[in-house]
């Protein structure tokens, strides 16, 4: 728990999908602290005890489940909800999945797979991937947003103007995130909590990890924001960075088969190095590689580069 937050919204206080008229967990101040109990994104489907058979029966209609939603008193359309996040409590367990007809290389990956990670929630050190690899962690909540203003339920699958499923790596403890409010009140939610992440999560999955999350809830008056924007305390790259890259690039006139390209060469080039199934060293990648646009001026040619930490095995 957290004796200095103003609330405690427990995980019973969760929703499926984004809808103006959801009920508040709670109403609150501007200015307010505030303790969530975020569930993973399998809605804790998936556990400890589970296999791979698992992800075949997952029940897609209760993914990424968010705990709230919040009403924070004065907010309204055309407000930012300035969310600092101040702290993440994390569980020690964490799953990453390939689920069929899911991720960046759907085709090339059709049969479900399940790799389970166990980490010191206290310390956050490398969590052990086999027998070799060992991923840096870095916490962070994938799925965080307001209501939008259009009536109805709105899945959670894609990201919106608002927010939601954004899977942005870089919303760690001590980023400020502004969300363009679009309903009274804002109704703000957090979930999809995730130990570690590359930017892209190729495979469709990170590190999914059930933790606590301590956010700070204020309003910035008339800001007139289009879409969400962020501030980091510092560098977001050194849990990583130390024993450089292994760099795989993919150039041509279409952005998504450059990024496919890319992948796909990391992925054979990490399954033959380390002697790695490629569904296994497909999710590895997709919890600590990053996808980047090198260039997108050059025409017709765009180039896309994939970034893997030699950390991991070295």
């Amino acid at each position: 728990m957290c004796s200095n937050c103003d609330y405690t919204i427990h995980g019973r206080h969760f929703h499926y999908g984004w809808d103006n008229t959801n009920v508040p967990a709670e109403r609150v101040a501007p200015g307010s602290t505030i303790f969530f109990e975020c569930h993973d994104s399998s809605g804790g489907q998936l556990t400890a005890g589970s296999t791979v058979e698992d992800v075949s029966t997952l029940d897609f209609g209760k993914i990424n489940p968010v705990t709230g939603p919040i009403y924070v008193e004065g907010a309204e359309p055309g407000d930012a909800l300035k969310v600092t996040i101040e702290e993440f409590k994390p569980s020690g367990f964490g799953w990453t999945a390939n689920i069929p007809g899911f991720g960046l290389l759907a085709d090339q990956f059709k049969d479900p797979a399940l790799t389970l990670w166990k980490y010191d929630p206290e310390t956050l050190e490398p969590s052990a991937f086999g027998t070799h690899g060992r991923v840096p962690l870095k916490p962070f909540a994938g799925t965080i947003g307001v209501a939008p203003a259009e009536m109805g339920h709105h899945s959670v699958v894609p990201p919106r103007r608002v927010g939601g499923n954004l899977d942005i790596r870089d919303l760690a403890a001590g980023t400020t995130l502004y969300l363009p409010v679009e309903v009274a009140g804002a109704l703000f939610s957090v979930g999809d909590t995730h130990a570690a992440q590359g930017d892209g999560e190729v495979c469709g999955t990170a590190i999914e990890s059930p933790m606590n999350v301590v956010l700070k809830l204020d309003l910035v008056k008339d800001a007139r924001l289009k879409m969400p924007r962020f501030t980091t305390p510092g560098p977001v790259t050194r849990h990583l960075d130390i024993k450089g890259y292994e760099v795989t690039t993919g150039i041509g006139t279409d952005l998504m088969e450059g990024a496919r390209a890319a992948v796909t060469d990391m992925v054979e080039l990490l399954a033959s190095r380390y002697n790695l199934n490629p569904v296994d060293a497909y999710m590895l990648v997709s919890t600590c590689g990053d996808l980047r646009i090198s260039e997108i001026v050059d025409m017709p040619n765009w180039v896309v580069s994939f970034y893997f930490p030699r950390c991991v095995f070295e």
